[in-house]
């Protein structure tokens, strides 16, 4: 067994339909953000006890939360108002709103620029509505809004290299923005399946990882591009985490519910783990090895110890 279920985290019934979205954890203060995207809010968990703290609440069509642990900062993308959100950690009552473009969806953050990516899925009916924004953390402000090939995805940052990664669905891509001239497209990767969706980076490795909804975890090389190997998987994928430490992938896939972890040196699947029908999206807690599971239809949160 490498996933063992050690809790589980009431959270607050859907005000209307829909469920969850992406989430983030600040290790050091021990807390979990998670879009409640029926709520119009993020849910705080505690992760030290596994219990429910409250819920930051004002957040239109929420779609993701973002952790800066150095700076003590979170973000929020709302998709439903076409903002992001920006508050110190334990301060939400300090919330600022920055205009970016349409539907915001995937963050990534430069700390070194105190740049924020917005990664905006944009409406096919509304052309040109399919980009990146970029945000000036400190001015509060947008300072670029970037045009992309098609909609976007998840995003990740690589500090070494000071690259954006962006998931681009169709044409199935990964668009490269290097925050040093954040106002255009520096790169693009082709990805050689359908659908890129869950995106997470190797750092020490210099590997992508690509969830596909072809069914696909694609990897990548983070400088070239280049494909490196290929792992099929069960179910079409949604939110990935990179394990470190574990040196494991955790995959959600919500139809028809499970968490696929493979060991990613030889990209081999270890264990696939039933959650519930809906069930797209996870947080993973760096410090304790924890892992989140989203459940929608009883909104509530599994946790899980990797004891890999």
């Amino acid at each position: 067994m490498i996933l063992e279920q050690i809790a589980e985290v009431p959270l607050p019934a859907h005000d209307k339909p829909g469920g969850f979205d992406h989430a983030a954890v600040h290790g050091p203060r021990g807390q979990l953000y998670v879009a409640h995207t029926a709520n119009n809010a993020v849910d705080v968990i505690d992760c030290s006890t596994h219990a429910y703290l409250g819920s930051i609440s004002g957040l239109e069509g929420i779609a993701g939360a973002l952790v800066c642990e150095d700076q003590d900062l979170v973000f929020t993308s709302n998709r439903g108002e076409d903002t992001v959100g920006i508050f110190p950690a334990g301060q939400p009552e300090a919330l600022a709103k920055v205009k970016v473009g349409l539907r915001p969806n995937g963050l990534a953050y430069d700390a070194d620029r105190r740049l924020l990516l917005a990664a905006n899925v944009g409406d096919p009916a509304s052309p040109g509505s399919f980009t990146v924004s970029m945000v000036d953390v400190d001015a509060r402000a947008m300072i670029a809004n970037v045009p992309v090939a098609g909609r976007t995805r998840w995003v990740v940052f690589d500090p070494g290299t000071a690259w954006f990664y962006v998931n681009i669905a169709d044409p199935p891509q990964i668009a490269v923005v290097d925050a040093t001239n954040p106002g255009s497209v520096a790169r693009i990767f082709p990805v050689p399946a359908a659908g890129p969706h869950g995106l997470d980076l190797d750092v020490a490795t210099r590997r992508l990882f690509c969830a596909c909804d072809g069914k696909t975890l694609v990897v990548l090389g983070s400088k070239s591009g280049a494909e490196l190997a290929q792992a099929e998987l069960a179910g079409i994928p949604d939110v990935i985490f990179f394990n470190r430490e574990r040196r494991h992938l955790y995959v959600a896939i919500g139809d028809p519910g499970l968490i696929e972890v493979f060991e990613t040196d030889q990209m081999r699947r270890l264990e696939t783990v039933r959650t519930e029908a809906g069930a797209h999206t996870l947080g993973f807690d760096h410090m304790r090895n924890t892992l989140y599971a989203f459940l929608p239809d009883t909104h509530r949160a599994m946790v899980y110890a990797d004891r890999g």
